[in-house]
């Protein structure tokens, strides 16, 4: 048998409840004086329920009074199953209506029902009435809690349930939704509640949420026994370093570390109760509960003004007060005057601001339905160009617009959005490739990749340091000729004043040459004299060496270039500007990271 199996009754008030359930457990869960001497229950009651099998459930007494359906839904919260109690001599009656509405609403739908005082009424009637509000194949057994009658039969019925009950709300990490925080001796605060999610153990660190209070697990109890950890179902938590005040019912415990956000805003598809007013307007008030918590919110409708009784659609709850959620929650919404009114299921815990009602609709289509492709395409697209993490099971179908680079997942469309940027920090007269990628907005590996496909599939030209449109290292045959006479001169560079002597070209024709040269990265200019770009390069490599023994005059670079001192000086000043060497008196000095040749 499953452990951490949690049933909660649930009927009118005065059918019963509870003493059914000290009947079956022999604990009295009315603890209050109030509650005794008014003979109702007012707040929750815990019990263990032993089985003939030998395991044991937990057993949620709820209160019946319609003043207290709110504790109703803190109880039945994160159960697996429920216990319908409904009087012989009464039948079924409002409350019973609106307890099995919050439990479909939940997504409960199944147990057992106790015919209660079947000394005192018609059971058969009784039965055949409340059969209309049940799924088909749900056990009923009359029951007469006083004299013991039907009670063993009951418990066989409870036994059967519990051994079908599939589990609920076991994923993700643990979450502890706070319904009783009280003091005791020598353990300090002490919180209780239904865990959901994974487990919990002694001397993890925690998290008490909204009010993000830190603290440790002193000591776990499961029905009054220590235990070192527990996976689920009811738990009671000693609690280290956290004050009553900060562990409120309502409150969330988690473990630190453990990925939850609080939220205000949760994208849902809500669910109206047939036979209820449902939701008369958008931005209609109600309150919601989630888990234990309770607050105000607002219901915004995404695709209609208002939802009829029976109807379901998208729409976004605005809440008073932030919340630990997480998609598949479920959540119950009660009109001011009292009335359960709809559910909600959790799609979304982050949905985007100021985006029109009807693209947050068509948002929420996506992420309920059963596409995982589509799904991470939107997370994709909505990433930008952070992308996501490329995991080897992500869910990549035939025709997927997802696109993996440098180890990310983006949307293809961001890919083209960062192409055109690295395309347009090229165009005219070019960028160094450390530009062009920054241009791109990618994480690192993935622009180096994304300017890297550019270049090979001839979007873009590598000449030299720089990136140039394509098409820009292609020269007439006046660049041309002013190239080769650079590259003949090597070291010892032109000025615009000897260029024409020696290529016989005019001024103007010479100028437009130079400009070419200069965008495609084959020349530099360098005071008064340009260069041809390789015997630069070449100048670094014929000097590092000297450099690697100590600071070197500039008689010294002189004769290692073969030059007179005109062009020892702009070349040494060129090699400071870039940022190789450094003047440091009458010598330059290799400046500390600079590369080797």
């Amino acid at each position: 048998m499953r452990d951490g199996v949690v049933l909660a009754t649930a009927g009118h008030v005065d059918h019963g409840k509870t003493t059914l359930v000290g009947a079956l457990t022999g604990r009295d869960t009315d603890r209050l004086a109030a509650e005794k001497q008014r003979g109702i229950s007012i707040e929750l009651g815990f019990a263990p329920l032993r089985l003939a099998s030998g395991g044991s459930v937990s057993l949620v007494d709820v209160p019946g009074h319609d003043r207290f359906v709110r504790h109703m839904v803190a109880g039945v919260t994160g159960v697996d199953g429920f216990l319908l109690c409904v009087a012989a001599d009464d039948g079924v009656m409002p409350q019973t209506r609106e307890h099995m509405a919050v439990l479909g609403l939940l997504d409960i739908d199944q147990g057992v029902v106790a015919i209660t005082r079947s000394d005192l009424g018609d059971a058969a009637a009784a039965s055949a009435a409340v059969a209309r509000l049940l799924p088909q194949g749900t056990e009923i057994v009359p029951v007469c809690a006083p004299t013991g009658d039907g009670v063993p039969e009951l418990r066989e019925a409870l036994e059967r349930l519990v051994a079908r009950l599939p589990p609920r709300l076991r994923e993700g990490p643990p979450r502890l939704w706070v319904d009783r925080c009280f003091s005791a001796p020598g353990a300090g605060t002490v919180v209780t509640g239904t865990l959901w999610g994974g487990g919990l153990a002694v001397g993890d660190a925690v998290t008490v949420l909204p009010d993000g209070t830190g603290g440790r697990i002193r000591g776990l109890q499961v029905h009054d026994s220590p235990v070192e950890r527990v996976e689920a179902g009811r738990v009671a938590v000693a609690l280290a370093g956290v004050g009553r005040a900060e562990a409120r019912r309502g409150s969330c415990v988690v473990r630190a570390g453990d990925p939850w956000a609080l939220t205000d805003r949760l994208g849902v598809h809500v669910e109206a109760l047939a036979g209820e007013e449902g939701i008369p307007r958008s931005d209609a008030t109600v309150q919601c509960f989630l888990g234990t918590h309770e607050g105000p919110g607002r219901v915004v409708l995404l695709d209609r003004r208002h939802l009829d009784p029976g109807e379901d659609g998208p729409a976004e709850l605005r809440l008073a007060h932030a919340v630990c959620a997480r998609p598949g929650d479920r959540l119950v919404l009660r009109a001011s005057a009292g009335r359960t009114v709809a559910g909600a299921r959790v799609v979304d815990t982050d949905p985007p601001r100021g985006r029109p009602r009807r693209h947050l609709a068509e948002r929420l289509a996506v992420l309920a339905g059963a596409d995982a492709t589509a799904i991470t395409e939107l997370r994709a697209q909505e990433a930008g160009t952070l992308g996501l993490d490329d995991v080897d099971d992500a869910p990549r179908s035939a025709g997927s617009r997802l696109v993996s680079i440098g180890g990310r997942l983006f949307h293809e469309a961001v890919i083209a959005r960062v192409g055109d940027q690295a395309r347009a920090a090229v165009s005219g007269r070019g960028a160094t490739v450390a530009a062009t990628r920054a241009a791109t907005g990618l994480p690192p590996a993935a622009a180096a990749a994304v300017v890297t496909g550019l270049v090979a599939e001839g979007a873009m030209t590598l000449r030299g340091a720089r990136l140039m449109p394509p098409g820009a290292g292609t020269i007439g045959a006046e660049a041309h000729t002013v190239s080769s006479a650079l590259a003949s001169a090597g070291l010892r560079a032109l000025s615009m004043r000897e260029l024409p002597g020696i290529t016989g070209l005019d001024e103007d024709a010479i100028a437009s040459a130079l400009a070419a040269l200069r965008d495609a990265g084959r020349v530099r200019r360098v005071e008064d004299l340009w260069f041809d770009a390789a015997a630069l390069e070449g100048a670094w490599r014929e000097v590092s060496p000297i450099f690697e023994r100590g600071p070197v005059g500039i008689g010294a670079l002189r004769d290692a270039w073969g030059v007179g001192r005109r062009h020892a000086l702009a070349i040494a000043g060129h090699l400071d500007d870039v940022g190789l060497t450094k003047r440091e008196g009458d010598a330059r000095v290799l400046r500390r990271g600079a590369r080797r040749p």
